[in-house]
């Protein structure tokens, strides 16, 4: 009897753990199939939901602070202004002349470093509002021009020959061109925004300074001209957002349209950045020419022979570019004339009738904006026609 207890008891523990077992084979099986299906589905929501470059258009913008952005009553008002007239687009910071990331960035280096400031918190939001309205939507994004990283980071700002931060002429210090991890610093933060939802990323202070003691500054790693520091950035440029699906831009001197190989001391000439980006945007303010440019008392008094003058100086080198069109700065600000209606259009007609040419954008720091200069939106005019006849 004992015996065959015993026996029984083995059995018992034997079908218990076959049991156990098979249940633990069989949970396996499951999990691994329902994990399945979930990498499955979210496979094809990755698929419905993937980021699609914006189809090209000939952008007709204005400039926005992420202030002004993150503005519910601005945004609106900017929206009508913009469904009212031929504006199509609109161009935010998303990193100013402060340095600050404007957004709540995920970046762990820029977290670490403490270099953003929360201005626009609902940045997604934003982005879709104007979306939803067929607004495209470029972020602005500030280079080496940048007191927030150089202060967090000073090894990788420019320096003075006794070792402290270099600064300009308006106490701002920079960050140094020559360095490549103030390069991967600011590909990151473009990556990032391409992620966001922008349809463009507009690189600005993407030069070396123009004023402050320049004879001061010391640079890491400058090998050659500046010029050359400026290619390799343009082309490193170009490649780290090779699969952003994005537009890229790059602000530029008005000047450098008419310097031809000299690149006015700060690493800017066509040549360097024709081709590594889709658009060139040249800051063509007439206020920003000295006296006696092309014979004229005040510049600022002519806007379309200086902006028209710039352009067709461009054409020789824009001759031998594949990819890479103008799309210049508007001046809608007073500075050495009152910019009202018609200096603001003289500027947008010596544009579009110049060649390689695809569009411009408005720049008012204040982002005080009305229809002065534009011209009503087909669409738009369409309908008051047919409420008045």
């Amino acid at each position: 009897m004992g015996r065959e207890l015993l026996n029984f008891k083995m059995f018992l523990s034997v079908l218990f753990a076959f049991t156990v077992g098979y249940a633990i084979i069989t949970y396996g099986r499951l999990v691994r199939e329902e994990i399945g299906r979930y990498d499955r589905a979210l496979s094809e929501r990755v698929q419905v939901i993937e980021r699609v470059k914006a189809k090209p258009i000939t952008v007709k913008g204005l400039y926005l602070t992420a202030s002004s952005a993150a503005s519910s009553r601005t945004r609106q008002r900017i929206i009508e202004l913009i469904k009212e007239t031929e504006l199509n687009s609109v161009i935010i910071d998303i990193k100013d002349y402060t340095g600050n990331i404007l957004y709540d960035s995920d970046l762990d280096l820029v977290n670490q470093l403490d270099t953003e400031r929360v201005v626009m918190r609902e940045v997604k939001e934003i982005i879709n509002e104007f979306h939803n309205a067929d607004i495209y939507v470029v972020a602005r994004q500030t280079v080496f021009q940048d007191p927030a990283l150089a202060q967090a980071q000073p090894e990788w700002a420019i320096t003075t020959e006794g070792g402290g931060l270099w600064r300009d002429y308006k106490g701002l210090s920079w960050v140094d061109p020559t360095k490549p991890e103030v390069w991967q610093y600011n590909f990151a933060v473009a990556r990032e925004a391409s992620k966001l939802g922008f349809d463009e990323i507009n690189f600005d202070y993407v030069r070396f300074p123009s004023d402050g003691n320049i004879r001061t500054a010391v640079y890491a790693n400058l090998e050659g001209s500046k010029a050359e520091t400026m290619r390799k950035f343009f082309k490193t440029l170009d490649e780290s957002l090779q699969r952003s699906r994005v537009y890229t831009s790059l602000d530029l001197f008005g000047m450098v349209l008419e310097s031809g190989d000299f690149d006015l001391n700060i690493g800017q000439t066509l040549a360097v950045a024709l081709d590594t980006v889709d658009y060139i945007c040249p800051m063509t303010y007439p206020s920003h020419y000295p006296t006696g440019h092309l014979g004229l008392a005040n510049p600022a008094d002519h806007p379309y022979i200086v902006v028209s003058n710039g352009l067709k100086k461009s054409q020789t080198a824009f001759a031998k570019a594949e990819r890479t069109q103008l799309r210049p700065w508007v001046q809608a600000f007073n500075l050495g004339a009152v910019y009202d209606g018609p200096k603001i259009r003289a500027q947008i007609t010596a544009i579009e009738e110049a060649d390689r040419t695809s569009g411009w954008m408005l720049w008012n720091a204040s982002n005080n904006y009305d229809s002065r200069g534009l011209l009503p939106d087909e669409h738009a005019a369409a309908l008051r026609s047919d409420v008045t006849t």
